[in-house]
């Protein structure tokens, strides 16, 4: 009986979203030494994703220190720029320099302001993004967002959140109703 509601339920929640994607199929974008993090969602394999942007003397550059783009997976993979809207109403940073630090920002996502993150070199120099998971600053690696799209506007149903804690280096995850 417990077999046969999950078959039903599994094929309610597939015809409410014929185009999702389970987590576990979705392409991982290829590794860069640049990446942050990135943002996959159910509707299809599209991906953003944020990389730190240097300038030439390996510094953050303070005018936009996260580049944010497309990995179009449903299509051909190409890279793709975002568009106006995408960048300043979905998927787009608001970023600010710490004051006494180097090469610290701290920032939102337009789109979800209630949690700010930080971007800074770590002692290795390399580029990470420290967002709130479980309410501790961690690394961000990827995020996962659950969204029924079949409306006029989007709602997104869930976020996963998936990083590093800072110091342990353990696997940390999230999963929250915005």
């Amino acid at each position: 009986m417990l077999r046969l509601m999950l078959v039903l339920f599994s094929c309610f929640w597939f015809l409410q979203s014929p185009n999702a994607l389970p987590l576990e199929r979705f392409p991982i974008p290829p590794a860069s030494a640049n990446r942050l993090f990135y943002i996959q969602r159910s509707s299809n394999a599209n991906t953003v994703v944020y990389d730190a942007n240097f300038l030439p003397n390996k510094t953050l550059n303070p005018s936009q220190p996260v580049h944010t783009y497309w990995i179009r997976f449903a299509d051909n993979g190409q890279k793709e720029e975002l568009n106006f809207i995408q960048r300043t109403l979905a998927y787009g940073l608001y970023t600010n320099k710490i004051k006494n630090e180097v090469n610290s920002f701290e920032g939102y996502f337009l789109a979800y302001r209630k949690r700010k993150f930080v971007v800074k070199l770590n002692a290795k120099n390399q580029a990470i993004a420290l967002f709130p998971i479980n309410g501790k600053l961690q690394i961000l690696e990827r995020v996962f967002v659950n969204v029924d799209e079949s409306g006029f506007t989007p709602n997104v149903i869930y976020i996963e959140l998936f990083g590093k804690d800072d110091l342990t280096n353990k696997d940390v995850y999230e999963r929250f109703k915005p």
